[in-house]
């Protein structure tokens, strides 16, 4: 991500090696990757990163060994909780309802530690949750919809589910965490990095 990132303040500009990264960097380099971009450019970035970890081919591979069935929903869920600990923090499986039929594809977590390190509304849905629902629905061909509750900072992860256009989903119409958040405008109703 670091490619796609502003650059870092003067103070901090000191060359850093692989291992010298930690949380707070990755969330800084988040924060400089949304500058001076749009929502939509922030998203694409996120896509440009998670297809760059891949193989060549990996998204059709996926799609054949994970066809969208409730097999294949349950067991990404079950993945989840273990290889994303590192990324959000505590999480388990959950059942949920994906058209009518219960199944344990949903992933809780807890308290969703990107969102609680940046304390941005914006960094959530536009570097988080729509390009990850993207990734997965479109790329990957396995539905995922993520539901953040900004009250807690917990979210769900609804593997199998579709997830709605970006103007219907509540998430559209979040306010700034006027209080914690560094980029917030405490004045607008919606966070202003989910305007277009």
């Amino acid at each position: 991500m670091e490619r796609f990132a502003a650059a870092a303040p003067a103070a901090r500009e000191k060359k850093k090696g692989l291992w010298d990264y930690d949380y707070e960097s990755f969330v800084d380099v988040s924060k400089r990757v949304m500058q001076g971009r749009s929502r939509m450019q922030q998203q694409e970035v996120v896509r440009e990163v998670l297809l760059s970890m891949l193989p060549p081919g990996a998204p059709a591979q996926f799609r054949k060994l994970f066809p969208p069935t409730k097999w294949a929903a349950e067991f990404n869920a079950a993945l989840t909780v273990p290889f994303f600990h590192w990324l959000v923090g505590p999480s388990e499986v959950i059942e949920v309802e994906v058209n009518g039929e219960k199944q344990r594809s949903g992933v809780h977590i807890k308290k969703c530690r990107y969102l609680e390190e940046s304390g941005c509304v914006g960094m959530c849905v536009n570097m988080c949750k729509i390009p990850t629902q993207d990734f997965f629905t479109n790329e990957f061909g396995l539905p995922l919809t993520m539901i953040p509750k900004f009250e807690d900072m917990s979210c769900e992860m609804v593997y199998g589910q579709v997830p709605p256009p970006f103007e219907e989903d509540p998430v559209a119409k979040q306010p700034c965490f006027s209080e914690i958040c560094s980029m917030a405008n405490p004045s607008s109703s919606v966070c202003r990095k989910l305007e277009a």
